[in-house]
Parts: structure tokens; C-alpha cells; sequence
């Protein structure tokens, strides 16, 4: 789009089906380049991404061209169909339905960043439920509980 000038930002996070712990850390790098270029082929810029065993976080930045349920949607159903045809797991792969999106200005992209990638480290000290609930209550977002994720106990 000529003379189209944006700058957007969007966190986006999705959990496992059931929130069970399905990735693996030795299948991360090579799903983490799978994921990136789902978000490049829809010519969007992929800034971080960080799998955990049961959920993931992007950043991404985006263009006006496409909607971020539109490239949720490819993101999740081309990497559960590449997971599933590398059998990385018995049975069937799903992510959960829905997903977070969370916008930032560019002054916040590097602790962003940087929040993504040190995931593992995070989450010694914080579940991911406990993660999802802070991010819709720093984000002022608006939610019934029985519409979010599966939570396993």
C-alpha cells in the first residue's frame, strides 16, 4: 500500500491443547524457525519468539495488510500440522483454541525481547496461568474466566 507509513508491535501467546507440556526442548529451534517463516511467508517480521513445553510468545511486528486472528490462525494450524508430520509426539498435536495479543510502542520492544527469550527462567518462578492473568490485568483486558484456556492443575 503506497504512502501506508505503520509501526505495530504485537506480543501474541497461545497455550498447548489442555496446557500439557508436548514441545520438547530439543524440537524448539527447529519449530521456532517453522513459526518464523509462517510469519514471514505473510510478510510480517518476526522480532522474538520463545516456545515453553506449554505455550508459546511471539513478537512480532506487523503490517496493516493482514488481521492478527487471520495470521494467529495460520501460525497455530501450520505448526500443529508440521508438528504432527514430524510425530514429535503420540497422538495428535493441537493448540488451544484462542490466543493473547498484546501491543507495544517501540521504546518497550527491547524488554520485550528480552522477557520472550528468557522464558525458561521466568517460569521458575511464575506458572503460565499466573503469566496470562497478569498480562490481561497490566493490559486492562476484560475477561470471564470460563472463556480462557484449559488450565491443568
Amino acid at each position: 500500500m503506497p504512502n501506508t507509513y505503520t509501526q505495530i508491535y504485537i506480543q501474541i501467546v497461545f497455550a498447548v491443547k489442555g496446557r500439557q507440556n508436548l514441545i520438547a526442548k530439543q524440537n524448539r529451534e527447529e519449530l521456532h524457525k517453522y513459526i518464523t517463516g509462517i510469519v514471514q511467508n505473510r510478510e510480517q517480521k518476526m522480532l522474538s519468539i520463545f516456545a515453553m513445553p506449554d505455550h508459546t510468545h511471539l513478537l512480532v511486528g506487523l503490517k496493516p495488510n493482514i488481521a492478527i486472528s487471520d495470521l494467529v490462525r495460520d501460525i497455530k494450524a501450520g505448526s500443529s500440522k508440521f508438528i504432527n508430520d514430524s510425530n514429535w509426539i503420540n497422538g495428535k498435536f493441537n493448540w488451544q483454541e484462542g490466543y493473547g495479543a498484546f501491543s507495544y510502542s517501540k521504546n518497550q520492544i527491547d524488554n520485550v525481547i528480552k522477557y520472550i527469550l528468557n522464558q525458561e527462567e521466568h517460569h521458575k518462578n511464575q506458572d503460565f496461568k499466573e503469566e496470562y492473568l497478569d498480562f490481561l490485568r497490566k493490559f486492562e483486558i476484560e475477561f470471564d474466566e470460563k472463556y480462557l484456556f484449559e488450565w491443568i492443575e
